[in-house]
């Protein structure tokens, strides 16, 4: 071993070893070859009392002999890993017997290496120092996973504290701003007119975008909360179809839906969807070009069970190589909205949390003549 490698391998020393071998002579053996290495060894004479010790010991690594009086090593090998599943640490095998077979029920049990009889003291502590290092690596793993979780939660819920503290004086700036808009406080120029439609206009867009960051802390969080009852779909893209229109129409775009088709009520949590279908339609309107049409479909598809309603636009398409963004947190695209509208990015990443917890999905496709499909599959009611 060269000096670097020798400098950033771990230090293994006092970490605990289980040994569990009947024979005196096998555990004398072991201490001697192991004892120089810095190990803190511990030893059980039957697996019946390995049992008892492991948890006691708490050990980082069990030498378990295979052939023992009362419960051999293959059975012990199994108890501990049923008792104590993930948990459990590295555990190897000795034996005299390199049969292929007893090498098989070996790692079944859930072994994870054999030691020969006779020991040869390099393999010995060669194949324990891998082990080691190994069950080491998951140990810091498990402990940065562990950090990274508490950090993301502290994350949420700061996320969640400063949106919520946020929107109440959004709110407030945005009525006031309608006033002033509406005249109430008397007339204004077109001068402060404009002025006041920016602000209200900035205003609306950042209650957007604190409502997205509300929702995606709520569903980061697992707190996202469904109270589905019977609904119709119709209704529900009608309805958002018509207050769509009236934004839409500023830029010429019309909004059609087909409701030819009729569905039976589904179990919707209609606030929720009504989200859903309020994103996707808005969507539509950013990126489509001004003058177009905007059409919404109902579908069923009772082989396999589903049935849904899919949002088509006549805009410039997903951009080739950038599909796997599309519902994913703050996955904006290279398309830009044709009127300039802002974008947090989330809008898709929450509807694709709330059509799965409705045990759906939702796809995005591009069209032969042009233009984008966004479709919404959900379980037709049985």
């Amino acid at each position: 071993m060269d000096s670097t490698t020798a400098a950033s391998a771990p230090d293994l020393r006092e970490r605990k070893i289980l040994i569990v071998d009947d024979d005196r002579a096998n555990v004398l053996i072991l201490t001697s070859i192991l004892k120089p290495e810095g190990y803190l060894l511990h030893t059980s004479r039957s697996g019946e009392l390995a049992l008892e010790d492991y948890p006691r010991i708490r050990p980082d690594l069990v030498l378990l002999d295979v052939v023992m009086p009362g419960i051999n090593g293959f059975e012990a090998c199994r108890i501990l890993k049923k008792t104590y599943g993930d948990r459990c640490v590295p555990i190897i095998f000795i034996t005299a017997n390199s049969e292929s077979a007893s090498v098989l029920e070996g790692f079944n049990a859930g072994g994870v290496d054999y030691l020969q009889k006779p020991f040869h003291n390099k393999e010995v502590v060669a194949r324990i120092r891998l082990h080691l290092q190994n069950q080491l690596l998951i140990e810091q793993q498990k402990a940065l996973v562990e950090k990274l979780n508490k950090a993301d939660a502290a994350k949420n819920r700061f996320l969640g504290m400063a949106a919520h503290d946020l929107r109440n004086p959004l709110v407030s700036i945005r009525g006031l701003a309608e006033f002033l808009r509406d005249g109430v406080v008397g007339p204004l120029n077109s001068d402060q007119l404009d002025l006041v439609n920016t602000m209200h206009s900035a205003g609306q867009a950042m209650l957007e975008m604190v409502n997205d960051l509300l929702d995606l802390a709520a569903i980061e969080a697992g707190e996202l909360k469904l109270n589905p009852v019977p609904s119709s779909l119709a209704e529900l893209i009608a309805k958002s179809a018509r207050l769509m229109n009236i934004e839409a129409a500023k830029k010429r775009t019309r909004i059609v839906f087909d409701s030819a088709s009729t569905l039976p009520p589904l179990r919707l949590d209609p606030n929720k969807m009504g989200q859903v279908i309020d994103n996707l339609l808005s969507n539509a309107a950013k990126y489509s070009p001004s003058g177009s049409t905007i059409t919404v479909v109902l579908f069923a598809d009772p082989a396999r069970g589903m049935c849904g309603f899919a949002v088509q636009d006549q805009g410039p398409g997903i951009p080739q190589g950038e599909r796997n963004r599309l519902f994913k947190d703050f996955g904006r695209l290279s398309a830009q909205p044709t009127g300039g509208e802002k974008s947090t990015g989330l809008g898709l990443a929450i509807c694709h949390n709330i059509v799965t917890a409705h045990h759906g999905t939702i796809t995005a496709e591009n069209l032969p003549g042009g233009g984008s499909e966004f479709r919404v599959a959900l379980p037709l009611p049985r």
